[in-house]
């Protein structure tokens, strides 16, 4: 910011963090993911992710609950990021950050959060974390009056989410 002739409209920020358990089943197992991402999120509203194919193999229906998810944005969002990467130690390897410029990553165990203590009525779930990062203006693309294209040069590339990374939350992209 402290070049003038910078652009506003080039800066990046953390449009939202999705958090999601897959547990691929209804039941117990589900009410216990809901009560993991309750946990970490300070009792926020939890949605459940619904399976849009049926695979006999896995038992699974069309339409049937099988995991659940919660979406943060503005400083929640910033502040779980920095949690889940101290779980991290800092470091993501770099096949973590796909060709829009966000990046996705795992987390073992939800024992592992700063102030979590292992539950035996719980038991042991892993999530899973994605960022999308974007730029002002991109919502164009995404409303329903008057929707736009992006252009090329306004995407988020991948070098410039690593380096945003590394700014912002003192990452360490390993690879």
């Amino acid at each position: 910011m402290a070049d003038k002739n910078k652009n506003p409209m080039r800066e990046i920020f953390v449009g939202k963090v999705v958090m999601n358990i897959g547990v691929g089943e209804a039941g117990e197992k589900l009410a216990k993911a809901d009560r993991v991402l309750q946990r970490l999120t300070n009792g926020r509203k939890i949605v459940q992710t619904i399976s849009k194919t049926t695979n006999k193999d896995l038992g699974i229906r069309e339409g049937m609950p099988i995991g659940v998810k919660i979406t943060l944005r503005g400083k929640e969002a910033e502040e779980m990021i920095r949690r889940a990467l101290w779980v991290r130690n800092n470091r993501l390897p770099s096949y973590c950050f796909d060709r829009s410029g966000n990046f996705s990553f795992g987390i073992p165990d939800y024992t592992s959060f700063e102030g979590q203590k292992y539950d035996p009525a719980i038991g042991i779930f892993g999530l899973d974390i994605n960022v999308v990062l974007e730029r002002k203006g991109y919502r164009v693309s995404r409303r329903k009056i008057a929707r736009g294209r992006i252009a090329s040069h306004h995407r988020v590339t991948p070098k410039e989410a690593r380096e945003f990374a590394k700014g912002k939350f003192n990452l360490e992209v390993i690879g």
